[in-house]
């Protein structure tokens, strides 16, 4: 028996961890670090409907708690991605979760239908909550409403299981969860990047050119563990969590918090093997804190 294998809508995953969108871009560097066949899956960089630039340079900044950032969801297009970067993922014995954005309900709605057909993705993530992009993301992963209404479309068109994933820029996490619950979403990813900004003193602007960006790394874990306690009390859907990820202990507290399986950021740019050696650690954390297995640790934390 396999103790770090997780079974989810549409992934038979062999551990429960993955890099996270926008962290990995199409596995081609990291490649060359290690088997990308040891990874549980691969959530892929954004896709839109047509190749996007991206925001202004500079869009990535170090802070003292964190990455801020402003990609804009910078990608080369569906198309592209189905027929460039797909074949490459194929390649490796690893399921494959496509990231899908757009800037209006039917780009989403494309965007999914053109997945349907590529035998190698498994599922799609459903990009409601990028704070760094005009059109689209924000608005949709902000309303309970809109959260609704593009989750049962892209369901509606989409032949793969969506899971959707969740903004922390919102006053009421649980009410986004059940809004998109309701709507048929297989699943959960969250949690995304919190809004913030860091001045450059001698300047006196901002570090980045959009101004504001999306932060990320450790800094968000406690916040991530509190949304995914709070959202896993309310609602019955699978949850893959995110948010600040460093290590096996920092896995198993998310398990612990309700997280069926895990995705891993920012820390991917400090240390490119950071998800092999997680996986690597993952069953001694687990026998250490006496668990036998993945499955056994999932919301098992003690709250009384």
């Amino acid at each position: 028996m396999n103790e770090l294998a997780v079974v989810l809508p549409g992934l038979n995953l062999k551990n429960p961890i993955m890099p996270a969108s926008g962290c990995f871009g199409f596995g081609y560097e990291y490649s060359n670090f290690y088997d990308l066949s040891e990874l549980g899956a691969v959530i892929m960089k954004a896709a839109t409907g047509t190749a996007r630039l991206g925001n202004p340079t500079p869009r990535v900044a170090e802070t003292a708690s964190g990455m801020l950032n402003a990609i804009g969801l910078q990608n080369p297009g569906v198309n592209h991605i189905i027929e460039q970067e797909v074949p490459f993922l194929a390649e490796y014995d690893t399921s494959i979760i496509a990231n899908i954005a757009g800037s209006t309900i039917e780009e989403y709605e494309m965007v999914a239908e053109a997945f349907n057909d590529t035998e190698h993705v498994h599922a799609l993530e459903l990009n409601i909550s990028c704070p760094n992009v005009k059109e689209g993301g924000i608005q949709f992963g902000t309303d309970p409403q809109m959260a609704a209404k593009v989750t049962e479309r892209v369901k509606r068109v989409s032949k793969l299981p969506i899971y959707v994933k969740l903004s922390p820029n919102v006053t009421d996490i649980v009410a986004m969860a059940k809004a998109v619950e309701a709507a048929g979403a297989d699943g959960l990813s969250m949690i995304n990047t919190l809004t913030g900004m860091q001045i450059h003193l001698p300047s006196r602007r901002p570090l980045i050119a959009n101004k504001t960006g999306g932060l990320s790394g450790p800094a968000i874990k406690p916040i991530a563990i509190r949304m995914i306690y709070e959202v896993k009390q309310h609602v019955d859907l699978p949850i893959i969590g995110m948010g600040g990820i460093c290590n096996a202990e920092d896995v198993l507290e998310f398990l612990l918090a309700g997280a069926d399986a895990v995705a891993v950021g920012t820390a991917n740019f400090s240390n490119p093997l950071v998800c092999k050696e997680i996986i690597a650690d993952l069953p001694d954390v687990l026998k250490r804190n006496g668990l036998s297995s993945v499955q056994e640790a999932i919301g098992k934390a003690v709250f009384i």
